[in-house]
């Protein structure tokens, strides 16, 4: 094993997700499916050959049982405690158009919103530690977690990565605002849209007087990085959306990726938008993303690979 254990942990919560084109109401079918923007760029990561490591709470419950199989099925090496006072968190999404969904969270309580420091025991010194804005939401413990898993992994010489998520469903701007400034203090790499990104401070440069390189996600628009040396941008990929939850979680997969394969700022962008487009061509959160060998598909002059 190398110095580092992984080459990316990530850290919070995975629900099963109810999905359903029908209204919620009356749904004539239910799919369940593993559902958490920590474990969507795990899988991400893992498809693309990278050694991946997700630390989770989940209850002991047939719904812990199968996000467990899941991810396990992806590559991704799960560190999970299971809880049998706490369920497994679940969420519905009634998919209505092509590019509207209702989502409802049923994860109150849940075994992951137990999450504490004391859940930190598989976190190693990964290359990059990876979260998200939703992990302190849940609980000042899961927050306090969050904090002491950024402190050790840059104590260890290790990166950290936060893509903002703001979930509005879960907490204001305000407290985002507020909950995230240490947090946001801690990351090398701040990820967001425009406006999630205005929640850690004035405007992008402003954050690099913290972070290394702050990445603004645009959807179809592609993607713009600033770092203290430059500043690009990239074009996203023009292509037909079936479903586009999953699309922001695929981005920081690819942009990491190319982070970790030592790519240019720019070409750590294209990567991102590309998974980011595979994620929309799929019905599902992670169902879409790419392997290794796919990366150039979009670019080719022939839709079909033969």
């Amino acid at each position: 094993m190398s110095e580092h254990d992984f080459d990316v942990v990530t850290l919070g919560e995975t629900m099963v997700s109810l999905r359903t084109t029908a209204p919620i109401r009356f749904p004539a079918a239910l799919e369940a499916t593993p559902a958490g923007a920590e474990s969507n760029v795990a899988i991400g990561l893992a498809r693309l050959g990278h050694r991946v490591r997700w630390i989770s709470r989940l209850g002991a419950d047939p719904w812990g049982d199968a996000i467990v199989a899941a991810l396990r099925g992806e590559g991704v090496d799960v560190h999970v405690a299971r809880d049998a006072g706490r369920p497994t968190g679940l969420m519905t999404l009634a998919q209505r158009t092509a590019d509207r969904a209702v989502v409802e969270y049923r994860r109150a309580g849940s075994a992951a919103s137990a999450l504490s420091a004391d859940d930190l025991g598989g976190l190693g010194s990964p290359r990059i530690l990876h979260l998200t804005g939703i992990t302190p939401a849940l609980s000042a413990s899961a927050a306090d977690a969050c904090l002491e898993a950024a402190r050790r992994v840059r104590d260890a010489s290790g990166l950290v990565s936060l893509d903002v998520n703001h979930r509005r469903l879960l907490w204001s701007a305000e407290e985002a605002r507020l909950g995230l400034r240490e947090l946001g203090g801690l990351a090398d790499i701040v990820i967001g849209g425009e406006e999630e990104l205005e929640l850690l401070g004035d405007s992008p440069e402003s954050l690099l007087e913290t972070a290394s390189v702050v990445v603004a996600k645009r959807g179809a628009d592609g993607a713009e990085a600033w770092s203290r040396d430059e500043h690009v941008t990239a074009t996203g990929h023009r292509v037909t959306v079936v479903d586009p939850v999953g699309a922001g979680d695929g981005f920081c997969a690819g942009f990491l990726s190319g982070l970790l394969d030592g790519l240019p700022l720019g070409e750590c962008l294209g990567r991102g938008n590309t998974v980011g487009a595979f994620a929309v061509g799929h019905v599902g959160d992670w169902q879409g993303y790419p392997s290794r060998d796919e990366l150039t598909l979009l670019r080719a002059a022939d839709p079909t690979a033969r």
